[in-house]
């Protein structure tokens, strides 16, 4: 399995003059699942280079066990602070995209054209999605078929009232929540802050950071049951 993760290079939190980036949790569980599973893993983002992490992410309330091991990982932040440059990547060369959130993405990754048409490229190709917490939100251009990509979908993302809690529902561009249901998508979500992921066909989103572990692994099962239901060759 080969899968590229996408994240953000943006690190400026709006009009408030704090810093934002990826969440760090949301970058390491799912890096784990992917590399325990055997997956050949290819980090890029818009800038290349090193992504920048949200540092709300790493305070001590914050810690999980994914980033404890990161931490102590020193090949695992060698391969994070060397994201290859997303304009050139192709979904030929990969079997699945996975965009891990954190505010970052907000602003530049949602009208981002080679995200937009990466996404597109996977999807149209027959090949997964999926997006967490806040990176549902690069969904929000993305077409299949002359539609939203969300349209009809089960979907999920950072949640109003989580974004309400941590005040910055008047900082972001847009709330993921009210965007994925105004594109048509059929947005549902658990109680603030807990785990929960949906797979609806080829797309899989999760609600929150809690979330993250449990897309990583809908997608390593999504494509396992593709390659399973492959035709095999005579």
């Amino acid at each position: 399995m080969k899968i590229l993760m996408v994240f953000t290079s943006h690190d400026i939190l709006g009009n408030t003059g704090r810093k934002t980036g990826f969440w760090l949790e949301e970058g390491a569980a799912p890096y784990y699942v992917f590399r325990d599973a055997g997956v050949d893993l290819t980090l890029a983002s818009p800038k290349g280079g090193q992504p920048p992490i949200d540092p709300k992410s790493d305070l001590p309330e914050n810690q999980t066990p994914a980033m404890t091991r990161f931490k102590k990982d020193v090949a695992a932040q060698g391969v994070f602070a060397n994201t290859r440059k997303l304009d050139d990547m192709r979904s030929e060369n990969f079997d699945a995209i996975f965009y891990p959130g954190g505010h970052g993405p907000m602003w530049d990754l949602v009208d981002n054209q080679d995200s937009i048409s990466l996404i597109e490229s996977f999807y149209d190709s027959g090949k997964p999605v999926a997006a967490v917490c806040h990176a549902p939100a690069v969904l929000h251009r993305v077409r299949y078929k002359g539609a939203p990509i969300v349209k009809d979908k089960r979907v999920t993302g950072f949640a109003n009232s989580e974004e309400e809690e941590v005040q910055l529902t008047h900082v972001v561009p847009f709330l993921v929540e009210d965007e994925l249901k105004r594109l048509g998508g059929r947005y549902e979500k658990a109680a603030n802050w807990q785990s929960f992921a949906i797979t609806d066909g080829r797309l899989i989103t999760g609600q929150n950071p809690a979330s993250s572990t449990a897309g990583a692994q809908a997608l390593v099962q999504l494509l396992a049951k593709q390659r399973a239901s492959a035709p095999t060759a005579a």
